[in-house]
């Protein structure tokens, strides 16, 4: 692995990227799955783009807006949340008209992640570790990143389930449904297959969310996403990019909240 010096030397957003990683070693063990889903990310922004898609094209420029605000690739986090915001719009001559730009930068990024993680022998993921503490966190976020992110956090505490998209995270959430195991849930709302807001109204409709108290975790600050998530009984809702501390403090809050219904 090269020195840090090389992402500062190629525009890297390294200050910006701890303060919310809280230090070197968090920041390079989660880098690494960052770098190792990019080209899967980009195969699915290719096939929607391909297939003028534009709901799934939103959601996975989304993802990848998500993840470069985290590691301090500014410029195409930049790039990738107007995309976002015109593919929601289904504005598909802009997509069009941008889209080599998207890529392009897209490649850079991927660039700098080969030259800074050569002979790079992080672990695949962080240790597991053993608790004895039943008490489920459930994670339901497309982001791999954060998944790693919160398994950092809580994983000597608490038992982790994790979802990439809705439809798993159903499935978490009915497997638990009579344990009163599932303490927290940290939902995105932009997520493949089923959506966040989908999860939600399942769970009103099976009258779940205040034994599993949910707090969204998004990186969708409009005002018509807040409202319309503040329409549900949710504990809290915070915005991506997330520190270290505000997490915590979202998932004290939201546990407080079973506690009290239990």
């Amino acid at each position: 692995m090269k020195d840090i010096n090389f992402l500062y030397q190629n525009n890297v957003d390294v200050d910006k990227a701890l303060e919310l990683f809280g230090d070197i070693e968090t920041y390079n063990e989660t880098i690494k799955e960052f770098k190792s889903g990019i080209d899967e990310k980009l195969g699915l922004i290719k096939k929607y783009y391909q297939e003028e898609d534009m709901p799934n094209y939103a959601i996975y420029v989304h993802s990848l807006k998500s993840d470069c605000k985290y590691f301090g690739f500014t410029k195409l986090a930049e790039i990738a949340y107007e995309h976002e915001m015109k593919s929601k719009a289904n504005d598909l001559n802009y997509v069009k008209a941008n889209y080599n730009q998207l890529i392009e930068e897209t490649e850079k990024v991927k660039n700098i992640l080969n030259g800074y993680l050569e002979d790079n022998e992080i672990s695949e993921t962080l240790e597991e570790n053993e608790t004895l503490n039943e008490d489920i966190i459930l994670v339901a976020d497309d982001s791999e990143v954060i998944r790693i992110f919160v398994k950092k956090i809580f994983d000597a505490d608490y038992q982790l389930e994790f979802a990439k998209n809705g439809e798993e995270a159903l499935k978490v959430i009915r497997d638990h449904e009579d344990d009163n195991r599932i303490k927290a849930i940290l939902l995105d709302l932009n997520m493949p297959k089923v959506s966040g807001f989908s999860v939600l109204d399942y769970m009103t409709q099976s009258n779940l969310l205040e034994r599993m108290p949910v707090t969204i975790i998004s990186g969708d600050s409009s005002s018509e996403a807040i409202n319309r998530a503040f329409e549900y009984p949710i504990v809290d809702m915070i915005n991506k990019p997330f520190s270290e501390a505000k997490i915590k403090d979202a998932v004290e809050k939201t546990i407080r909240q079973a506690s009290n219904k239990s």
